[in-house]
């Protein structure tokens, strides 16, 4: 079994020597490594095709063996990726504000790293080199985890980022790879309290509820996409149609992507056979009593349809008579990630984005938009559906903490 100790004991002791790097010294080791990544695609997409060929010999779902495909736009994307990340401020030694106190001392707060950050995620490539940009950018050292369907391809980018830091003179325990797959490995590394600061989880339902369950490091969930739009009695139909089908089918696999339609039921006769003819029979579509009247092929919905993130061509449809039940049945069913409605009137958009309890709420938009390079923030650690200590996608600035820097003049308390 990997030594999880080891890897542990020298991620803290790399921790400190990558928090003491300039801002300089570090956008330049990135660089080097999106430079290496472009160097060696053929390299990484060989072992890529170790992963893809057991993926379909396993028999994956077309959706997963999508997420888990690497080409050479993607390899490109990735070390894109890495680059924006350089561009971004470095949020290390930033001091928020500073103020006096009645005791005349001058209180600063100031940005610090983390300190070791766990990463535990399933069949993603892309995670790896977005989560090692971010953490090092932001001081943090990072310890990756990866699931057995990317085992190939994490396993080759992290050598590479690793090779790139000691050749350039750094230490390459600043990020680290767990080439162990197994549950009993996973578990422990939950409970690595003593070296890891931090455990974000980015995958599927199960995982992160495992993670959450049995951690005892602290964790930052990131969350699963079961996502609505609300398409309401005063929305432009054609732009409603049309922000439907991209959020559904431009990506079904990732998390952003939508899993219900909720309709105003006094759209809902011209909306619905619009939307249906739009999708060309490409989506399965599994409808309330009330949407089946509209629709030509539709499957009856069950209870369990609005509970699920299905990752896939299926889209639960719902008839509602207000938005008052639009955002009752979302705030029921949805897993706190990104919620659109589709509207023209002002009042029902302003009370949809107080009142939806999500990470990102939109109006008249995709929810495909809630990705950390989207908003600006570079490469994305993960979109927390969580309220502490960052909510929504999380760039370098959630994954720092803060330390409060004081500054007197021999002043004692009495």
């Amino acid at each position: 079994m990997i030594d999880l100790i080891k890897i542990g004991k020298q991620a803290k002791k790399s921790a400190v020597s990558l928090s003491l790097l300039t801002a300089t010294e570090k956008d330049q080791l990135l660089l080097a490594m999106a430079e290496t990544l472009e160097k060696n695609r053929p390299l990484i997409l060989t072992e890529n095709k170790k992963d893809l060929d057991t993926a379909k010999k396993n028999a994956l779902k077309p959706s997963l063996i999508d997420r888990l495909e690497l080409t050479e736009e993607r390899i490109n994307e990735m070390a894109n990726g890495i680059r924006e990340v350089v561009q971004l401020p470095d949020p290390l030694g930033v001091v928020d504000k500073m103020w006096r106190n009645s005791d005349n001392l001058l209180i600063g707060k100031q940005r610090v790293p983390l300190g070791v950050i766990g990463i535990i995620y399933e069949a993603r490539p892309n995670v790896t080199t977005d989560a090692a940009s971010l953490c090092f950018k932001s001081g943090n050292a990072v310890i990756l985890r990866g699931g057995k369907e990317a085992f190939y391809s994490n396993q080759i980018l992290v050598k590479l980022l690793q090779e790139t830091l000691s050749a350039k003179g750094y230490s390459p325990y600043s990020i680290q790879f767990v080439d162990d797959t197994s549950h009993a490995v996973a578990e422990q590394m939950m409970r690595l309290n003593e070296y890891l600061d931090v455990l974000i989880p980015r995958g599927g339902a199960n995982l992160i509820r495992r993670v959450k369950e049995t951690a005892t490091v602290p964790v930052i969930e990131t969350g699963t996409g079961n996502n609505h739009i609300f398409i309401d009695k005063d929305a432009q139909l054609p732009m409603a149609v049309d922000i439907v089908v991209n959020a559904k089918t431009q990506r079904p696999s990732v998390c952003n992507a939508i899993e219900t339609i909720l309709v105003h039921k006094n759209c809902a006769a011209e909306f619905l056979p619009l939307l249906e003819k739009e999708l060309k029979n490409s989506v399965e579509l599994r409808a309330d009593e009330s949407a089946r009247k509209y629709l030509m092929n539709a499957h009856p919905a069950t209870e369990e349809d609005w509970q699920t993130e299905f990752l896939d061509f299926i889209l639960a449809v719902k008839v509602i008579d207000s938005i008052d039940e639009a955002i009752a049945h979302i705030n029921r069913y949805n897993t706190k990630h990104s919620e659109a409605i589709i509207t023209d009137n002002y009042f029902a958009s302003q009370k949809f984005l107080q009142e939806v309890d999500a990470a990102a709420v939109y109006v008249n938009a995709s929810t495909r938009f809630t990705d950390g390079f989207v908003f600006g923030f570079g490469a994305e650690i993960g979109i927390s559906t969580q309220k502490l200590h960052a909510r929504g996608p999380m760039g370098l600035e959630a994954l720092t903490s803060i330390k409060y820097i004081i500054y007197g003049e021999g002043q004692i308390r009495k």
